[in-house]
């Protein structure tokens, strides 16, 4: 039985003493996966998330001819072990102009634009299309950036649905605006060495582009010639167990806690209780979302900056954020891409997720402290963290023993009730 329109998340009365196990990091084992695909040899991904994003790009590499072998992980329900035969840079499956070769990549954005760079590696045509959110989402950037390589890109507005003319390896340079989203660089960055590229960013000062730099860091680290890779758990999803810990007054952490220096978000517990403010493109990254929800109990006014790129995501994350919380209580003022939290009791409300993973994820955070957190459309966190409610439901220590109830009827769910499928 899947996950009821509108679940009630029950606050916890005592504190607990939790660690938990999160899935594997969505950045990277998209970015593996690519890099895997563009290898030599066999690649075994361990550790590899499991989850709407992941599923698209596996599906998508399949669909250009690669093998991609999904094997369950004992460890943890929501990896994989995943095996990858490389083909050093040669897309085995192409289209034609009459008829290109069709991806589907739903909402997700990194497979978006890393299959756009990469299929222009290819020797054909292909058309990437997704859901309609997707093809509001900026793609321009990418789109010219790799004309600029000298590929025939055809697209009406600089979003998806896009027809990629792939020519295989055309070296040159090629600047990239970052300013809507890093990923444009990441997935030039992780098609460049078979492509022959030369990638410079425009728009950003390298301290402000973690996730490049996790790119770049990936792409040297990665066994060019095949063998194993570990993915490290996602700390963007274990922000919300760090947040827990904080609002509760609990001993809640994250079991293998990454320590690579990839993930921006690792430095989430640096960062409780909140400082007075905190950045989007300095500080933090999707992680900022969770810290913005913490905002009303860090006891005096809190400053989040940067948020820009919250607004071209998976919804318009600065509205829908301001929005939800004023349901609640708050008092937020927004000004331009700054949002600024007052402190202040909040109280339960029906929040609407936007079937957005990470504003379901927060606001289930939340109600583990504020009575009446109702969430409508929970099962949209199967994007990133599909067992995110059986990690609260689940009894300590290897959750943190919530109730999640389907609101109205106030039945208790459990087991597969609380899987996002």
């Amino acid at each position: 039985m899947p996950l009821p329109e509108l679940i009630e998340i029950e606050p916890l009365v005592r504190p607990v003493r939790a660690e938990i196990t999160v899935p594997g990091s969505k950045s990277i084992t998209n970015r593996a996966l690519v890099l895997a695909a563009l290898a030599e040899g066999v690649t075994i991904l361990k550790g590899a998330l499991w989850s709407e994003d992941t599923e698209v790009m596996v599906g998508c590499l399949r669909r250009l001819g690669f093998e991609v072998e999904v094997v369950q992980d004992p460890q943890e329900p929501a990896n994989r072990t995943m095996r990858v035969q490389g083909m050093g840079g040669r897309i085995p499956r192409s289209g034609t102009a009459d008829h290109p070769l069709e991806l589907q990549v739903g909402n997700a954005g990194t497979a978006a634009r890393f299959l756009a760079a990469m299929v222009c590696l290819g020797e054909g045509v292909f058309r990437l299309s997704g859901v309609p959110r997707m093809h509001e989402r900026p793609q321009a950037a990418l789109l010219e950036a790799l004309r600029g390589l000298g590929y025939r890109i055809d697209s009406p507005n600089g979003c998806l649905p896009a027809v990629v003319h792939g020519q295989g390896r055309r070296p040159g340079s090629v600047r990239v605006s970052v300013e809507e989203s890093s990923q444009f660089a990441s997935a030039l960055v992780l098609s460049a060495r078979h492509g022959g590229w030369v990638v410079e960013v425009d728009g950003a000062n390298p301290d402000e582009l973690p996730y490049v730099e996790m790119t770049r860091c990936l792409v040297e680290a990665f066994p060019a010639s095949g063998g194993e890779f570990p993915i490290e758990p996602d700390a963007s999803s274990a922000s919300y167990f760090w947040a827990a810990g904080q609002l509760l007054g609990s001993d809640i952490s994250v079991r293998a806690w990454p320590n690579s220096g990839w993930q921006i978000d690792a430095e989430f517990p640096r960062h409780l209780p909140l400082p007075p403010s905190l950045s989007r493109e300095r500080d933090l990254g999707d992680s900022i979302m969770t810290a913005i929800v913490l905002g009303a109990f860090a006891g005096r006014e809190v400053q989040f900056t940067d948020l820009g790129r919250l607004r071209v995501q998976e919804c318009e994350r600065v509205q829908a954020l301001r929005t939800e919380l004023t349901k609640c209580g708050g008092r937020i003022v927004e000004s331009g891409n700054t949002l600024t939290v007052q402190p202040g009791p909040l109280h339960g409300a029906e929040i609407e997720t936007y079937r957005d993973h990470r504003m379901a994820m927060c606001f289930a955070t939340l109600g583990l402290k504020v009575p009446g957190m109702r969430l409508r459309d929970p099962a949209c966190v199967r994007k990133t963290f599909p067992n995110f409610f059986v990690k609260l439901a689940a009894p300590p220590p290897h959750g943190l023993g919530a109730s999640v109830c389907e609101a109205g009827s106030g039945r208790l769910l459990t087991g597969n009730e609380l899987l996002a499928d």
